[in-house]
């Protein structure tokens, strides 16, 4: 474990009645019930009855000789699941001897192929790529790295950070140490850890009590802030624990920790720390918010467009859909039709699904 997260993780304890089953459903948090996929929250599921050789056929064909038939790569690939795409990958080798990926890549372009290409990866190979891209491109891209940090589980953490290695030749968390600085650098490393989860789903009320106390000495309570304070307790306790830490927080400060972290902290620090508190609460909600960032005003981040709708299809993006109807007061699928087009436009409405 680095040295930036070496305290005690939370204890185990009787979990209270305000936390019940149903309540952390509701919540969506990423501790026990979250880390399974969302039953009805998936707008890809893939085909019942699936072949990959003559999807691969038709995908060839869309692309031989003059032209490409754009319509066809978005019916199939849309329309499948990534582990149903990955042997579609391999029935197109076997069968044409060629990449499929390196065929779309010189058949189509722009925010459309970004968007074809992003569906085939693996989704741990396509997170550790997108933290690549962000590490490694012009300037370091840090919204990118809280997002998925923030967001992603202990397993998925590990999976992404092996798949790193694998596909850079380089370690994740020394690229990132690299490229970051001060308590930004250390909150990012700390999240690399993975601490937050706990399955067991239990709470000790009186290490509750003592977090929420000590998130007040270390802002509120005193002029300046101890950022370590905030990262340690941010970064190691399961969102369980979190969520009754945040209520006992509310009753010391008389304001919420979001907003005593917007008054004590700025930039990437209080980013990476607002989107922990975000996630914890309701993920789908957090996600909702970064869609719905991304689409409005003059211009859409087609970054972040492509990836949330691309890594959460399968796992909850119906669930984050609802969520944004609230934030937006029109539908996604609505906000994509008035700021996207052309064969983009057609495969982001595809993927999201239809607004019933």
């Amino acid at each position: 474990m680095s040295t930036y997260c070496n305290s005690v993780i939370c204890a185990v304890g009787p979990l209270g009645p305000e936390l019940s089953p149903i309540k952390l459903i509701s919540h969506g948090i990423h501790s026990c019930l979250f880390l399974q996929r969302d039953e009805d929250g998936s707008s890809v599921r893939g085909t019942l009855s699936f072949d990959p050789t003559p999807d691969a056929q038709v995908l060839y064909k869309a692309m031989k000789g003059l032209g490409t038939d754009e319509q066809a790569i978005i019916d199939v690939l849309t329309k499948r699941s990534n582990a149903q795409r990955q042997k579609i990958a391999r029935s197109f080798k076997e069968q044409f001897g060629k990449d499929l990926i390196a065929s779309l890549k010189s058949e189509l372009s722009g925010k459309f192929e970004r968007l074809i290409i992003a569906l085939m990866y693996p989704p741990f190979k396509y997170d550790a790529k997108e933290l690549h891209d962000a590490l490694k491109g012009l300037g370091t891209s840090e919204g990118v790295i809280i997002e998925i940090l923030a967001s992603r589980t202990k397993v998925q953490i590990k999976e992404i950070i092996k798949a790193y290695k694998e596909e850079y030749g380089s370690n994740l968390e020394e690229d990132i140490k690299s490229d970051t600085s001060g308590y930004f650098e250390r909150i990012l490393v700390c999240l690399l850890q993975g601490e937050r989860d706990d399955p067991r789903c239990y709470v000790d009320s009186a290490m509750v009590l003592q977090d929420a106390q000590a998130l007040y000495a270390a802002g509120e309570k005193i002029r300046g802030t101890d950022e370590i304070q905030f990262i340690t307790i941010l970064c190691t306790r399961s969102a369980t624990h979190l969520l009754r830490v945040f209520d006992e927080y509310q009753k010391l400060a008389s304001k919420s920790l979001e907003d005593s972290i917007q008054s004590e902290t700025h930039g990437s620090l209080e980013d990476a720390m607002l989107a922990i508190v975000k996630c914890t609460r309701n993920i789908h909600s957090y996600f909702a918010e970064r869609l719905y960032h991304a689409l409005k005003g003059a211009g859409t981040c087609d970054g972040t467009l492509i990836r949330v709708i691309v890594s959460r299809s399968e796992i909850d993006l119906n669930l984050i859909k609802a969520e944004f109807l609230k934030i937006a007061g029109k539908s996604l699928s609505t906000m994509i039709l008035e700021d996207t087009s052309g064969d983009y436009k057609t495969a982001l409405l595809n993927l999201c699904g239809s607004d019933k």
